[in-house]
């Protein structure tokens, strides 16, 4: 009888009917793929004319974006985070790295020495009453207390995805700018250290904090040194490689490499790559005050163009714009408790982060306007790090990852939802704008109007 089937079938599917078929199934293939790269066509214009309602109505092209990756991904379904694979996560943290290196050839050694102070004091304060505040509001919910010190620990940096675009667009002084650049920097490897430290802790039944501390000095100085060395030899080599054709993605070729070193050293790669564009930017300084330097290479070395900057913002555009598409994707809406979860300490964070700030930076020492402060408190995203360490937990089997896992996809939702939306808020003379500047003594402090006008 069988035999009989499979007769009548090969009667039936003639060669001729197979290539109709097969020539059917490759039109609809050839189909899908040009509505998809016209869709990525579209998507790039549409963060171009974001990026001009943000400089125009305040409005963040963030926001938009990731409005974009939630209407595609979980609530239409178009597009799920596994239909991208292991290809995610290497995007997101070529993302990081780019993001990083072209942030640091925006920054100068003058303006990181007046700012080094306030951001550190900024970083650790803000970590460290994060992840306290977050482990006490876990043994409310009766959550295992270090668990709930690892999810204060993941949700106790900034994101530098999130920052550094929205530093650029905003009428924030030189010195405000590079804290929030450099917090979100620094505190992504408190947040690893910590985490990783709290999981194995869960895991072992024990923490070793010695070690801790010793992992987070060798990731911030040791990173540090190597992304500076690495940009000094590479201002040597630039000049040569120029005459070599096709040439110009070189230099973020050669940051993926200093990034990869430090990692698989155990250092921060985000801190070496940081570290590489502020040497590549101050290349000149560098050579200029260091004799080690000057009798090593005789000749003087070679500064990025304006071409290559160019590109390289341009690349950063483009990394952004999937970025946070991607992040809308990954969100997920479909159970309420850890939404409502994230909700309540996103909340809870936004109102901690205007006394961590009058706590951090001091008026008198610091020099700081009042707009920038103001800034600082409403700018609090949580972005990759989170994500990719709100993952791991579940990876490991331990007791609730997939509930931390979801609350802080929430958390940088609605992290990124506050600060999209309080920052425009700042800049109008609004009862927000007024609170915050009441919670500022803004009548002692100077602001950004009056300093031009005294000029």
């Amino acid at each position: 009888m069988p035999d009989t089937i499979q007769q009548v079938i090969d009667t039936l599917v003639t060669p001729e009917v197979q290539e109709m078929v097969q020539q059917s199934a490759n039109a609809e293939a050839s189909s899908n793929t040009g509505l998809t790269i016209a869709i990525l066509g579209l998507l790039i214009f549409a963060a171009h004319l974001f990026t001009e309602i943000f400089s125009r109505k305040r409005i963040p092209d963030v926001l938009l974006l990731m409005i974009i990756g939630l209407l595609i991904g979980p609530l239409f379904g178009w597009v799920k985070p596994s239909d991208l694979g292991s290809v995610a996560s290497v995007f997101t943290t070529i993302t990081l790295v780019i993001i990083l290196f072209e942030s640091g050839t925006q920054l100068n050694f003058n303006t990181l020495l007046n700012s080094i102070r306030g951001t550190m004091k900024l970083t650790l304060i803000n970590f460290f009453v994060t992840m306290v505040v977050v482990a006490l509001l876990g043994l409310i919910a009766k959550v295992n207390f270090l668990t709930s010190l690892m999810l204060g620990a993941i949700l106790g940096g900034t994101s530098s995805a999130v920052v550094i675009p929205m530093v650029k667009q905003l009428k924030i002084s030189e010195k405000g700018g590079t804290i929030l650049i450099l917090e979100s920097a620094f505190s992504d490897v408190l947040c690893i250290v910590f985490a990783w430290a709290f999981m194995q802790a869960i895991q072992s039944g024990s923490m070793n904090v010695g070690r801790v501390i010793g992992e987070i000095i060798s990731s911030f100085i040791l990173a540090t040194v190597i992304g500076i060395i690495a940009s000094i030899l590479w201002s040597y080599v630039l000049n040569r490689v120029r005459h070599v054709k096709n040439s110009i993605l070189t230099t973020p070729a050669f940051v993926f490499i200093v990034y990869g070193l430090n990692e698989w050293l155990g250092f921060s790669g985000a801190i070496a790559a940081l570290a590489f564009g502020i040497g590549m930017a101050n290349i000149d300084s560098i050579y200029g005050s260091s004799s080690i330097v000057k009798k090593l290479f005789k000749e003087h070395p070679t500064k990025l163009n304006e071409t290559e900057q160019q590109l390289f913002s341009e690349v950063v555009f483009l990394l952004k714009t999937f970025f946070f598409i991607y992040i809308g994707i990954s969100i997920k809406i479909d159970q309420w408790l850890p939404i409502l979860i994230g909700l309540l300490i996103t909340m809870v964070l936004f109102v901690l982060r205007i006394p961590i700030v009058k706590l951090s930076v001091n008026r008198e020492k610091e020099s700081i306007l009042l707009e920038d402060k103001m800034f600082m408190s409403g700018i609090v995203p949580k972005g990759l790090a989170a994500a990719v360490l709100a993952t791991i937990p579940m990876q490991h089997g331990i007791a609730g990852g997939e509930m931390i896992q979801n609350i802080v996809f929430a958390v940088i939702l609605f992290s990124i939802i506050f600060t999209s939306i309080l920052v425009p808020v700042m800049e109008k003379n609004n009862a927000i704008s007024r609170l915050y500047r009441r919670c500022f003594d803004g009548k002692k402090d100077p602001s950004i109007t009056e300093m031009l006008e005294q000029e």
